[in-house]
């Protein structure tokens, strides 16, 4: 199992993620599991709450649920970017990792839905003068 998660660099995502929040008052986290889960959505829905996705100021926090072992994964907004995003956009997102996925590039498929979610979370959710970083910027793992 080591194997799989030295394929990820994790100093590139936290510098993804924390890239991409300097733009959002939104949240991205990333949740790497060790596990091959039976029900990969129920665990992904229970990790959101754990990490208390569901707790942001405007409820537009997004988690990147993966599971390598069993080769898929997860992506899962908040109430309020999922009303101004729909089911559109996390197809989109998913898509542009998988093409990553596939070719064995980990981190950058990664990255590239850090980027994309990144991007939508700053055009509806722009980063005020206030605005903390209300989640942290570090990898997950169970």
């Amino acid at each position: 199992m080591a194997k799989v998660f030295a394929q990820f660099d994790s100093d590139r995502i936290v510098a993804a993620i924390a890239a991409a929040e300097k733009q959002t008052s939104g949240e991205i986290r990333v949740h790497v599991t060790r596990r091959v889960p039976k029900d990969l959505e129920m665990r992904a829905v229970r990790r959101f709450h754990l990490l208390g996705m569901t707790k942001t100021a405007e409820r537009n926090g997004v988690l990147i649920y993966l599971a390598p072992r069993a080769r898929r994964f997860r992506i899962l907004g908040d109430t309020a970017i999922h009303e101004k995003c729909g089911e559109d956009f996390w197809k989109e997102v998913a898509a542009a990792m998988e093409a990553h996925f596939r070719e064995g590039k980990l981190t950058e498929g990664v990255i590239a839905g850090v980027e994309r979610v990144g991007a939508v979370l700053a055009r509806h959710f722009p980063r005020r003068k206030k605005d903390q970083n209300e989640l942290p910027d570090t990898i997950d793992h169970d």
